[in-house]
Parts: C-alpha cells; sequence; structure tokens
C-alpha cells in the first residue's frame, strides 16, 4: 500500500495532499506503471479523510496522467512522473492557445512543425 501522510495542521487543501502524496510514491517507484492502488473508500478509511477527498486527488492525477481509471477494474498507475509531468504542460500549453484564439487543429499543426 502507498505510504501517504497527511499534515492537517498544513493550510495546503487535503485532497491536494493525498495527490501530493501519491504523486510521490510514483516517482519514488513505490507504485510503478500497472499496478492498482487500494480503492478510494479504503485510502480514506487509512487517512482518515472523506471519500471524496480522495476521490477529487485521484481524479487531479488522472487529469495528469498519472493514473486510468477503469471500470470494473479500479485504478492503477498510467504512467511515469515525467509522462504526467508531459501531459500537464501539454494542458497548459492547449488553455494558453484557446484563451488565445488558436483552434485545436491549429495548435496541432504548429506543433507538427516543430517536429
Amino acid at each position: 500500500m502507498i505510504d501517504v501522510k497527511l499534515d492537517r495542521n498544513d493550510r495546503t487543501d487535503l485532497y491536494e495532499q493525498v495527490a501530493g502524496e501519491i504523486r510521490r510514491s510514483i516517482a519514488d517507484g513505490e507504485a510503478q506503471p500497472g499496478e492498482r492502488l487500494p480503492p478510494a473508500k479504503d485510502l480514506a478509511a487509512v487517512l482518515g479523510v472523506n471519500t471524496n477527498t480522495v476521490l477529487r486527488a485521484l481524479r487531479l492525477l488522472r487529469d495528469e496522467g498519472l493514473l486510468e481509471f477503469r471500470r470494473g477494474r479500479g485504478i492503477s498507475v498510467a504512467a511515469s512522473p515525467e509522462r504526467g509531468a508531459v501531459v500537464q504542460r501539454s494542458r497548459e500549453l492547449v488553455e494558453f492557445a484557446r484563451r488565445h484564439g488558436y483552434s485545436a487543429q491549429e495548435i496541432i499543426e504548429i506543433i507538427g512543425g516543430m517536429a
């Protein structure tokens, strides 16, 4: 099981602390790509937090590309922290470009021209 420690005196939101600890576990090799995580309700019980807090952290990590949710199979580590960082930066780039009026196709063309 992933070793997650929370600091209730820290002003950082609990879900961000949970996400950060899981991110650290993946970076440290405690959780390998393909490895399944315990169910959110089990993590919540161990941590003494609401299940929704854990689910919010897990969704954040899924959106970063680090976790994969599969119906009937649970949640597993999808990628290395490096891939997760690339996914997150890519999302930021797309949001930035869209705010400046670029379409998805235009973004793809710009990136394709760099290769």
